[in-house]
Order: structure tokens, then sequence, then C-alpha cells
């Protein structure tokens, strides 16, 4: 009796653990969700090919990792319901760590912390306060932290404008329609400020990184559950930067550690 106690019950484990493991996630393939229009993170190139920070990052953890990974492009808007509806299995697209996406989705360790800034034309004398910011109009990238940050700190001061794209208020604040943009600094440098367009404009005012609004850093979002995933992207994130292989990419786009404290 008691043996067929043990073989049933024995029985049973095994069976459950091969459910178990029928419905874990084989991760030798790996799609990749990112923006492409955030340069110098993540853009497409004249050839239509992804470029930048963010896309190198993620093809050395996926080297890393030992998997085939592929990218998805998809517009800011819906690139977390873009990764819940499994239209790919993570999101590497300079996406801040904060509270409120953690309610949605799950994060690795951070990759990089940089914080926002605001530009404007050079010799405009704004102060960044709210009685100085008072009746100016800002462009902000639409659903972003910058944007979040903004209404909680100057929405009944400023005219807030946002936008699909960063690119798009750039255009607005060259066209005189915006008196600055609020943005990641390193992308405003990069992406405007080091360009010819961006040659008459400069930053204005600190830097801002509070937690409140800019979270723990940029990490890389997965569904809820998919913690397998997760910590092979967090041992590939530390794996990357023990070798080096972090500071080359680094360095291949900027002359300063972005990766923060």
């Amino acid at each position: 009796m008691k043996k067929g106690f043990i073989f049933i019950t024995g029985l049973i484990i095994g069976v459950l653990m091969m459910a178990g493991n029928g419905t874990a996630k084989d991760w030798t393939k790996v799609r990749i969700g990112t923006e492409g229009a955030y340069p110098p993170f993540n853009y497409v190139d004249k050839k239509g090919e992804l470029q930048g920070f963010d896309i190198d990052i993620a093809k050395a953890l996926c080297k890393e990792m030992g998997a085939e990974c592929t990218f998805v492009i998809q517009d800011w808007d819906g690139i977390i319901p873009g990764l819940l509806a499994k239209k790919y299995d993570c999101i590497i697209a300079s996406m801040s760590i904060t509270e409120e996406r953690k309610k949605k989705v799950d994060f690795t360790d951070k990759y990089y912390m940089t914080p926002a800034k605001f530009v404007a034309k050079k010799g405009s004398g704004i102060q960044i306060s709210k009685q100085g910011l008072k009746g100016k109009v800002v462009g902000v990238q639409r659903a972003t932290v910058t944007e979040y940050f903004l209404r909680d700190n100057y929405g009944d001061t400023v005219k807030i404008r946002s936008y699909a794209t960063l690119d798009e208020a750039k255009m607005d604040l060259l066209s005189g329609r915006l008196d600055l943009i609020f943005a990641d600094s390193v992308v405003l440098l990069g992406g405007f400020l080091e360009t010819e367009a961006g040659k008459d404009y400069e930053f204005v005012g600190p830097g801002f990184s509070d937690k409140k609004w800019f979270g723990d850093g940029i990490g890389i979002a997965v569904r809820k559950g998919d913690d397998d995933l997760r910590e092979m992207l967090n041992r590939a994130i530390k794996a990357i930067r023990d070798k080096g292989i972090y500071k080359k990419i680094n360095a291949r786009y900027f002359d300063f550690d972005v990766y923060g404290d």
C-alpha cells in the first residue's frame, strides 16, 4: 500500500513537472520591440536599417545569451500594448523603469541612466521655474516620463504640446511654434544640439532625474510571468559590463559613461 502510494505520488509529481516544462518558453529566439525614432539610442538609417545604442546593446545581449534575435519597430504610443499582445518578447527602446509601468510589465536591471533637460534658442533668457516658464509653449514626446514630469510640475504654467515622436517636436521648435522642448539630455545633445539644425539652440536650466517621475533608470521591459527571460537578460547585462563590451558600445556613441551611478 505504501509503495503504491509513493509510486502514484511520484507519477503525479512527474506529470506536473513535465507540464511545467511543457509551458516553459524556449528563449533561443527572442523578438525585440523598439521605436526606431529616438536617435542616438534607436533610429532607422538611410538604408532602412536599425541603428543606435539600444540596438547595439540588444545585439550584444542576444549574443551573450546565445539567442537569435529579431527586431520589431513599433510606435512609442503602442509599445507596451504591443508587448502585452505578444507582438514581441521584450522592449529595448530607452524605456524608463517607473512604478506606473511596473503595474503592466516587469523590468530588468537598468542598462543606462541620463537626466532630462530643456532646450531653447540661444540667448532666449528663459529661466526654468514656474514664473520663468509662464506662458511658454513646450514640446514633449507623448506618453513619456518627460511629459508626465512636465504636466505634474509645470502644467499650470506652461502650454504643453505632445508629439508622437521627438523629431516632430524638434521641427516645431525650429519653425518657432515652440519656445522649448524637454527630453532626455543625451538624445537632445547627440540628436539635435550637435547637429547643424541645432547650432542655434542650447540647454537651459538643470538636469532632472527625480525618481518619482524618471524611475530607476532605463531598463528592458518583459511581460509579467516571463521571469526566466528577465533573469537571462539581467545576467547578460552584467556579463557585457564585466567583459568590457558595454564600455566599447558606450564609446561608439558618447564620450562619457551613460550607465550612471
